[in-house]
């Protein structure tokens, strides 16, 4: 057995729990000889990436098409450098589609090598199916919800529940020390954009959101526009933006979230993020309508597509996907929030109550997640 563990991380969100994960792995056995596949998160915790992973971060069947040749070189590279490596453990994160096919070409390749998925699918909402794919092509999962272990239980998988990652790597905003960087009055109220991390998100998502802003802007005198570019984005967040918004860099968002009154956002991990901040949100998805329908008629069934939402088995935070997600109801939903001191504070409440049903407290998923690596390792 080698003291190797290999880590891919396909997308944005991926190379965040990777470098984390890194991180707590190094602390626990300075010894380990990690290599990884990701981004520049993973990169500064010492794993430059082995494979090209630009331009993966796609979601939908038409963009999933129009990848294809990107996804399928991308497996090739990197299961040629996980061969090359040899390690005694991958760690897959999150990425189902391109993870699944770099765990069952390793398998077929190497079938000594351990194979962890960190984030399963969510197969509580579409798809249960997966999870009998899925057992067959790793030897564990670490997966973020207590009620997702039973859908592996009848396939033999092993399972560990680590929590929400964002829980575990919360760290609190200082809202008042944002809002004086930025010039802002007492009295002036901040609006978050937040239109995603992937390109199609952008595209999407990010027109109907700051029409939504700018309306809501126009109404009032002391409403501020402020953005969150995610490093991969910011060019075509850059040209969305109208001229009044603060664009912001990621390394601050923390403050920034902190800082808001109310949040516009796509839904996703940041939805959890902001929330832990104390600040209410209004949430909205859009794909493109083939995807749409697809999922619609044959993939999604769960009620909810917001964690928090999911956990607390209610629309906590407004969730506006498809056909809901206009200006106008973003406007309808978005309204109270910022002048409704009642209203406001209610939300940001049952946000917290939503939280602590995710497991807000405990340990840290990262720790846990490293613990559960070790032990596949050791085993």
């Amino acid at each position: 057995m080698t003291n190797k563990i290999f880590l891919v991380a396909a997308e944005s969100s991926g190379d965040a729990l990777g470098a984390d994960l890194a991180r707590v792995l190094k602390e626990r056995d300075p010894s380990l000889k990690l290599a990884g596949v990701g981004g520049a998160l993973m990169e500064a915790e010492g794993l430059k990436s082995l494979a090209d992973i630009s331009g993966l971060a796609v979601l939908g069947f038409i963009d999933g098409l129009l990848a294809y040749k990107r996804v399928k070189i991308a497996v090739e590279a990197t299961v040629a450098a996980i061969l090359a490596v040899k390690p005694s453990v991958v760690v897959l994160i999150d990425s189902w589609g391109f993870t699944l096919r770099v765990a069952q070409r390793v398998r077929a390749s190497a079938p000594g090598i351990k194979l962890v998925k960190y984030v399963g699918p969510q197969v509580w909402a579409s798809r249960p199916g997966r999870a009998k794919t899925l057992a067959a092509a790793v030897d564990h999962l670490i997966c973020i919800h207590d009620f997702e272990v039973p859908f592996y239980t009848p396939y033999n998988l092993p399972c560990t529940v680590c929590g929400h990652p964002a829980l575990g790597r919360f760290k609190q905003g200082d809202g008042a020390a944002f809002r004086d960087r930025q010039g802002f009055a007492a009295d002036d109220k901040v609006l978050l954009v937040l239109p995603g991390s992937r390109p199609s998100e952008i595209r999407r998502i990010g027109p109907t959101l700051w029409r939504a802003a700018e309306t809501l802007d126009r109404a009032r005198d002391n409403l501020r526009l402020v953005v969150v570019a995610a490093g991969a984005v910011r060019a075509a967040v850059l040209e969305q933006a109208p001229p009044s918004a603060r664009i912001v860099d990621e390394r601050e968002k923390e403050d920034a979230f902190a800082g808001a009154t109310v949040a516009l956002a796509a839904s996703g991990t940041v939805t959890t993020e902001v929330a832990l901040q104390g600040t209410p949100l209004v949430i909205g998805y859009k794909l493109g309508w083939i995807t749409w329908a697809l999922a619609r008629a044959f993939l999604f069934k769960g009620k909810f597509t917001t964690l928090m939402n999911v956990a607390a088995d209610a629309e906590v935070a407004p969730e506006l996907i498809q056909t809901r997600f206009t200006p106008a109801n973003l406007v309808k939903a978005a309204a109270p929030l910022l002048d409704d001191e009642a209203a406001h504070d209610e939300q940001v409440r049952r946000q917290d109550e939503a939280l602590a049903l995710m497991g807000r407290g405990g340990r840290p998923a990262a720790e846990i997640a490293a613990d559960a690596v070790l032990g596949v390792m050791r085993g």
